[in-house]
């Protein structure tokens, strides 16, 4: 930690003399947002059952208020019972700001470097990211998403209302980037590893080996996985990166969570996994959020809440793996990722990557196609 200190020391000298001459390197980081207050939790479930990137609803405009209505008292109480608010702008805050200390030291040419957080369902919103952006004179931005796996659902969701702001002519004159997924880096997956690690020191060490390791995702409707989403694949993908540090050496499942409504959603769901285990008698167990990158409502409540203390009930020795939260592992992860990421686009290579030119195979949505040109473009 003494190493971030000295690094921010010596951004913050470089920075003072390079913000004299032209605004910072923007590093958007884009993600779902939770309410910071529970007050805030209707207006945040209104603006997520309006996403029909998110949920696809049938007369979602008038569906989706009265869903939020209706949800908003069970939600309140859930915020109400981790805290009374969720703290993933606390630790999108901490994540952004130590990485551009790194990314001032890791691309100096491209410093000073400044986080700016958009949320797509709580404040700050993608707006009011944007015109901080244009007040701080900012005009090279990168859009990096923090959903570690791409789905048009999540991350295709926040492009697709940056887009529509650009469209409208709000975001100014910004040379745009994007990098869209990262679910295999070698930090990320060390980052969970070594937290996956450090809660195995719990189980005696005559048992370690046998404990399962239950990754755990949020689902998604099976309507999007049947299109050609490729998060189910880019989940997959991150669970055997972290089974191959680990050395496979403990029997694992990828379950998912967080359903919603009564249309199908990817399963296994990860209370029904709980359950089966332990009717099974496989009572040793460790959830692991897969997909999140800081704590939020689904581990605070429904991981620790709901999962564990229903294991508990069940006889289970039953752990929660740490979020990454304030790991300087993970910190320094998505600081070598954007820093590469600013050295191939400085060198020529193209603005989005080859993953995000493809749309779904099922895609019906013009504005993803549309929104993925753009970006290619510069934001053009």
């Amino acid at each position: 930690m003494s190493v971030l200190k000295n690094i921010g020391r010596m951004s913050v000298r470089r920075m003072a003399t390079v913000s004299a001459t032209k605004g910072p390197t923007a590093v958007v980081m884009l993600n779902m947002g939770g309410p910071s207050t529970v007050p805030e939790v209707h207006d945040f479930l209104h603006r997520l059952f309006s996403d029909g990137d998110l949920i696809p609803l049938p007369f979602q405009r008038v569906l989706a208020p009265l869903i939020a209505k209706r949800r908003t008292p069970q939600i309140e109480k859930q915020y109400s019972d981790i805290g009374g608010g969720s703290p993933i702008l606390k630790y999108t805050r901490i994540q952004g700001e130590k990485m551009c200390q790194l990314l001032d030291e890791l691309s100096p040419s491209t410093a000073p470097h400044k986080s700016y957080v958009a949320f797509r369902y709580a404040r700050p919103l993608t707006e009011e990211a944007i015109a901080e952006m244009r007040a701080d004179g900012v005009t090279r931005a990168i859009a990096f998403t923090q959903y570690p796996q791409y789905s048009c659902s999540t991350t295709g969701s926040s492009l697709n209302e940056l887009y529509r702001l650009g469209k409208k002519g709000e975001l100014g004159n910004i040379d745009w980037s994007v990098i869209d997924r990262w679910g295999t880096h070698p930090g990320f997956v060390e980052a969970v590893a070594q937290n996956i690690e450090k809660t195995l020191q719990k189980f005696p060490p005559e048992r370690r080996s046998s404990v399962v390791l239950l990754f755990s995702a949020h689902s998604l409707p099976m309507s999007v996985v049947n299109r050609g989403d490729p998060y189910v694949l880019e989940v997959s993908a991150s669970v055997s990166a972290v089974m191959q540090r680990l050395g496979n050496k403990n029997p694992y499942r990828l379950v998912w969570q967080s359903q919603v409504g009564p249309s199908a959603w990817m399963g296994m769901q990860t209370r029904e996994a709980v359950q089966g285990l332990a009717r099974l008698g496989r009572k040793e167990v460790i959830l692991i959020p897969i997909a999140f990158t800081s704590d939020h409502i689904e581990t605070l409540f429904e991981l620790d809440l709901e999962y564990v203390k229903e294991g508990h009930e069940l006889g289970m020795d039953i752990h929660r793996s740490e979020s990454l939260n304030e790991s300087p592992v993970f910190i320094r992860a998505i600081a070598d990722i954007a820093a590469q990421h600013l050295k191939e686009v400085s060198s020529g290579a193209p603005r989005t990557s080859n993953q995000l030119s493809l749309r779904c195979p099922g895609c019906t949505n013009d504005t993803c196609g549309q929104q993925k040109a753009w970006f290619s473009r510069g934001g053009q």
